[in-house]
């Protein structure tokens, strides 16, 4: 894959952890989340820069998936505060971030097996049927607003190729099959932002280009992807920015090429690596 580190806004932005970023999407201060006496994550500033494709890497336990958490809704903080394009989102639920345009995936897929994979895409909608008063008392808007979230559900099943299963239940499909489904039904809100809890685990070499390129699209199509991902050729290949995270606190960021050669980068997970070694 070609190498797009060398995008224009990385241009003079300094690889040093809380670095200000040209246009930032997503701004974060002082966000801490403890459980006990574990501080699991201690961001004091992140910035992630509007458009782009930004990688979380960190060993296990840095405190990636916690992150991703607090900031979609599906955590609450112990202290904190985080802004999405200008708006406060702080103590915001899951579905009220989802809806003013940050979605985002999970390590472990959440498909609703019992359900089709195209009525799993409608459960994805910003807007279903009987949301409001008035979508429930008119009845031709909210046939006219199912058939366009139908037609958007289409179109989504058939650009990840899987318009052939859309009928079949969701516990049917391959780990793969529920990875592409999962992005394409976070697509089904329209968002600005999409936030990818470790793509590609899990997934057969063989889906993985495929997913890869999914990825790739959504930033030509304008949407921002911050991923969590620990294979560092996936995030050498197509990432414009990469945070590196330990023990809960951002460590590093820069380029990929910067932080991959780091020392604290380095050191965080030589670490790790030697600490289990020596349990093991």
């Amino acid at each position: 894959m070609t190498d797009v580190t060398a995008v224009p806004w990385t241009a003079g932005v300094a690889a040093e952890p809380g670095v200000a970023k040209p246009d930032p999407i997503l701004v974060v201060d002082d966000l801490t989340r403890r459980f006990g006496g574990l501080v699991a994550v201690d961001v004091r500033h992140l910035e992630v820069q509007r458009g782009s494709i930004t990688a979380l890497i960190g060993p296990n336990g840095a405190g990636k998936t916690t992150l991703f958490n607090l900031i979609t809704g599906f955590d609450r903080p112990d202290q904190g505060q985080w802004r999405f394009d200008g708006q406060d989102l702080t103590g915001w639920r899951a579905d009220r971030v989802a809806n003013a345009g940050m979605v985002r995936t999970f390590q472990l897929t959440k498909v609703l097996g019992r359900m089709s994979v195209l009525e799993n895409m409608l459960v994805g909608a910003n807007h279903p049927r009987g949301e409001s008063m008035l979508g429930g008392a008119i009845a031709r808007l909210w046939r006219d607003a199912d058939r366009a979230n139908i037609e958007r559900a289409k179109g989504l099943l058939e650009h990840f190729r899987l318009s052939g299963v859309e009928r079949d239940y969701a516990a049917t499909l391959s780990g793969g099959q529920r990875k592409l489904l999962e992005m394409a039904r976070a697509l089904m809100a329209d968002p600005s932002v999409v936030m990818l809890d470790e793509p590609m685990a899990g997934v057969n070499p063989a889906l993985v280009q495929s997913l890869l390129g999914h990825i790739a699209e959504l930033r030509t199509e304008g949407m921002t992807v911050v991923f969590v991902e620990h294979d560092m050729d996936v995030v050498m290949g197509i990432s414009d920015w990469v945070v590196c995270m330990a023990e809960g606190r951002i460590i590093a960021e820069g380029p990929p090429s910067a932080v991959a050669s780091d020392p604290a980068v380095i050191d965080a997970y030589l670490g790790t690596h030697l600490a289990e070694q020596e349990t093991s």
